[in-house]
């Protein structure tokens, strides 16, 4: 299979990535959380994080939920990052940096829709 990558995009990784990032966004603001800024407003750390969920998808259009949770709990690792019981990014502490299965639904909810954008955008 070729990878997205090698073919000819239609639109850039990290224009899915916006989309993806602002509709995860939304999402948060649904369930009361303003954590998540516009993503020209967002920190370089955050955008880059989002890119690497795009371009994992890319990659593995196959991947499940439970493995894109997974890849970005490796990156987090990799970053120095750790379980805490809210997002701080001094402190590189995050509520889900936790096994995808101790996600609760609204967090799991978050991988399917991220999954379902990246796949609609890539064409898969």
């Amino acid at each position: 299979m070729t990878s997205y990558t090698e073919r000819t995009p239609v639109i850039s990784l990290e224009e899915i990535a916006k989309v993806a990032h602002e509709v995860n966004a939304a999402y948060c603001r649904s369930l009361g959380d303003d954590s998540q800024l516009a993503w020209k407003d967002a920190q370089e750390w955050q955008q880059k994080s989002v890119i690497a969920g795009v371009q994992f998808h890319a990659d593995n259009p196959e991947a499940k939920p439970s493995q894109s949770h997974e890849s970005w709990l490796a990156q987090k690792k990799e970053e120095g990052w750790k379980y805490g019981p809210v997002k701080d990014a001094e402190k590189k502490e995050h509520h889900c940096y936790v096994p995808y299965e101790e996600l609760p639904a609204e967090q799991k909810a978050k991988d399917y829709i991220f999954i379902g954008v990246v796949h609609a955008l890539l064409g898969l």
